[in-house]
């Protein structure tokens, strides 16, 4: 494994990558400031590079992809308001319900298809208040994730993604990207992600998930969006001091960790493929896009998953009959190698 302190395969997520011996280095001499003062040049930087690769005017570095959300959910919203998203989407299913505690908004769930919603979809779900009598919450956003995690690490086509911004400006509502793996939809779709995200307000991009740094995601969108934006990740205590050091590992991930995603894609194609054709398994080769397995079970997930942990391999079930394979900057080719031999021992 590149540089990681165990034995094991540690398929649990992308989140579990540790920085690489040179990504400490730029760490460790990172120039720092106080970023609540807002004079730490490392963070400056960061946030200037992410702007200008995005195409939007300004960015703001926060702790987490949940906190990128969550301030730009507020920011874009006001109680009463009413979020629309797919119903995987990782805003509903797995931030805790912050939409409804920081926000005050209800969600509109959309029945997409491997995660990806429809302009069609996204039309029909807008409830705006006016015209209802008040019985309706205003529909006021529309969030896509790209990629869809419980899609599948499936990836939207350009075209739907501008239909849905399309259909969303028309009904008078803001957009937002969560994308916490948008590089990987970048490199799977050969679209740059300046142009993926033109015609969304806001984009939140996670770095300590494929990128591999430790800490830290940017939420990129207009001067003004983001100056609102500012005072709420203040308001929900993610103001910082000297975060160059977190900022620095993302600008090392920038530079080294874009490209080798397309290694993630390519093993995580050949894992589908093998686990596939064992009778245990069944994956749904459409939606292996990126860096993502999901295999659908015959015996209980969570008793293949413990077979897997004794022969020192480590997933997720994430359902009865349903499990997760996660493909990262920690996993080689050798490590797919031992991973097919132990599964097909196991289940072949």
């Amino acid at each position: 494994m590149r540089e990681h302190p165990s034995s094991r395969i540690d398929f649990r997520s992308d989140t579990v990558t540790q920085p690489t011996t040179a990504m400490r280095d730029i760490m460790h001499h990172a120039p720092v400031g106080d970023d609540v003062l807002g004079d730490d040049p490392t963070v400056i930087e960061l946030q200037d590079r992410v702007a200008e690769m995005f195409g939007k005017e300004a960015a703001l570095f926060v702790a987490s992809g949940t906190m990128s959300n969550a301030i730009a959910l507020r920011t874009h919203t006001v109680p009463g308001d009413e979020i629309v998203c797919d119903k995987t989407a990782h805003i509903y299913r797995y931030e805790g319900g912050g939409y409804a505690a920081l926000c005050g908004a209800s969600v509109a769930l959309v029945e997409g298809k491997s995660g990806l919603m429809t302009p069609e979809q996204v039309q029909n779900a807008v409830r705006k208040a006016e015209g209802s009598g008040s019985h309706y919450p205003n529909g006021s956003l529309v969030c896509v994730e790209n990629t869809s995690n419980l899609g599948g690490g499936s990836c939207y086509e350009q075209d739907t993604l501008d239909a849905i911004a399309v259909v969303a400006k028309s009904l008078g509502c803001g957009t937002h990207v969560d994308g916490a793996r948008i590089f990987n939809a970048a490199l799977a779709t050969g679209v740059d992600v300046a142009r993926m995200c033109r015609h969304y307000d806001s984009v939140s991009i996670c770095f300590s998930k494929g990128l591999g740094a430790p800490v830290g995601s940017v939420l990129v969108g207009s001067a003004s969006f983001i100056a609102k934006a500012h005072r709420w990740r203040k308001m929900f205590g993610g103001g910082w001091r000297q975060a160059g050091v977190l900022a620095a590992a993302c600008l090392y991930a920038l530079d080294h960790h874009v490209d080798r995603l397309e290694d993630d894609h390519r093993r995580a194609k050949r894992i589908a493929e093998m686990m596939n054709e064992l009778p245990m398994f069944t994956v749904d080769m459409a939606t292996v896009q990126t860096n993502m397995i999901y295999a659908e079970t015959i015996e209980p997930a969570a008793d293949v998953v413990a077979k897997y942990a004794e022969n020192g391999i480590d997933m997720f079930d994430l359902s009865s009959h349903r499990l997760r394979v996660v493909v990262h900057l920690h996993i080689t080719d050798e490590d797919v190698k031992r991973f097919t031999e132990v599964s097909k021992r196991l289940f072949g």
